[in-house]
């Protein structure tokens, strides 16, 4: 992602969001061939030799399909690194700086759309055409969407399907009151990429991914092995499945965080950014309820999974718009190079966390730490679950310190 951006900035949006889906597409597909590129490895010919292997065969056989499935997942994890920042920037694109946050809270929502869907689709999937073939229709799928992409993605200014008053509301923040009308961008400067850095607001974004994603793929990652650690569920199990779908139901109420600095924007007049920041204060206060997630998992799993799934709809409805805050303040030639930035940061954390969650859970388990009433792996969730809780606070206060006021960046 650190670079993500600037490759998005630099190739534009078309031509960027089409090699980012591409690579993407590909990624995907080419894990349907690991277990061909086995195969020819290890001098195999079908599942059943290899079902039959002993020895140090196996050990060849897990080393190479590891390897070639890293390889896969890599190449994936290229083509993603671009989504965001073509995504926030095509926003900014089509919508005025009060809207932003609500348009991208409703394309972050696709997230926990297709989590919601997976579980329903791909195993039945694979297990009528393969493994091989499920990995190479979802690959497809971003092909179809490419196609889409070419035909119907132009830049308001030259769409036929913007009219003269739309394009005149999209572009209203042209004419905002105490900032300098922003120029088209194919006039504007270009920020170097060390440049970005020495900006305030770079690094305000930064502290707020940094300290902030890693609680959302937390709860993404270690939430069925909570389950199953916590209360004997598997996420295979009807009772495993209908948790983790009401979770991510749960999270689609992210849809309506997003429109919440729309709504002091058209009733106050303040500027955007102290509009989204207000609403951001507001989200950080929501996973505090994670701290009841434990006293309370003694009662039910249900009340747990119910917690987590409103912690996960304040993280989108925070996440859409710490996203817009770069649109507010940046010009729209910079917007993907900045949030690719803090896409690295919010990963860079999200590492930090998932490292020290799993190395806390270890010495909990082997330890027997206690903590709260609780002891084991329980007590080393409710440690995470209080980190998670005040991380957007902590965020939030950072990032309100090093950008006090709304203060647009200008090239000219």
């Amino acid at each position: 992602m650190l670079f993500a951006g600037r490759f998005i900035d630099w190739m534009g949006m078309k031509k960027g969001y089409l090699w980012s889906i591409g690579v993407w597409s590909g990624g995907a597909c080419l894990h349907a061939l690991c277990g061909v590129v086995t195969e020819n490895y290890v001098g195999m010919h079908n599942a059943a030799e290899m079902i039959a292997a002993t020895g140090d065969v196996v050990v060849v056989l897990a080393t190479v399909s590891m390897y070639c499935f890293l390889v896969a997942r890599c190449v994936l994890a290229l083509g993603e690194a671009g989504n965001f920042p073509a995504a926030i920037k095509v926003t900014a694109e089509y919508f005025p700086k009060k809207d932003r946050a609500y348009a991208t809270s409703i394309f972050n929502a696709g997230a926990s759309i297709g989590a919601l869907i997976a579980p329903l689709s791909i195993p039945p999937l694979a297990k009528w055409l393969g493994w091989e073939m499920a990995f190479i229709v979802i690959g497809a799928l971003g092909f179809v969407w490419m196609g889409m992409w070419v035909f119907m993605y132009t830049a308001p200014n030259k769409s036929k399907h913007v009219n003269a008053a739309e394009l005149a509301y999209i572009e209203q923040d042209k004419y905002e009151e105490g900032v300098a009308p922003e120029l088209p961008e194919e006039d504007q400067k270009k920020i170097g990429f060390w440049q970005c850095f020495s900006y305030k607001q770079t690094w305000a974004f930064i502290s707020g991914k940094f300290m902030t994603d890693g609680v959302w793929w937390f709860f993404l990652f270690w939430t069925p092995s909570y389950l199953n650690t916590q209360f004997g569920i598997k996420t295979s199990d009807p009772l495993g499945m209908a948790l983790i779908f009401t979770l991510y139901a749960v999270t689609m109420l992210s849809i309506y965080g997003g429109k919440l600095p729309t709504i002091f924007i058209n009733r106050t007049g303040m500027n955007p950014y102290a509009a989204r920041m207000k609403a951001m204060l507001i989200f950080a206060f929501f996973p505090l309820v994670a701290l009841l997630a434990q006293p309370l998992g003694t009662i039910s799993p249900w009340f747990p999974v119910l917690l987590i799934g409103i912690d996960g709809a304040a993280h989108q409805s925070w996440s859409a718009n710490i996203f817009s805050t770069v649109g507010d303040m940046f010009p729209k030639s910079a917007i993907a190079s900045i949030t690719g930035i803090g896409g690295m940061a919010g990963g860079v954390g999200s590492m930090i966390l998932q490292k020290a969650a799993g190395n806390l859970f270890v010495y909990a388990d082997e330890t027997r730490m206690t903590f709260m009433g609780f002891e084991g792996k329980p007590a080393g969730y409710f440690v995470i679950f209080c980190v998670c809780s005040v991380a957007y606070l902590i965020g939030w206060v950072i990032m309100k310190t090093l950008v006090p006021k709304y203060k647009v960046i200008t090239l000219g």
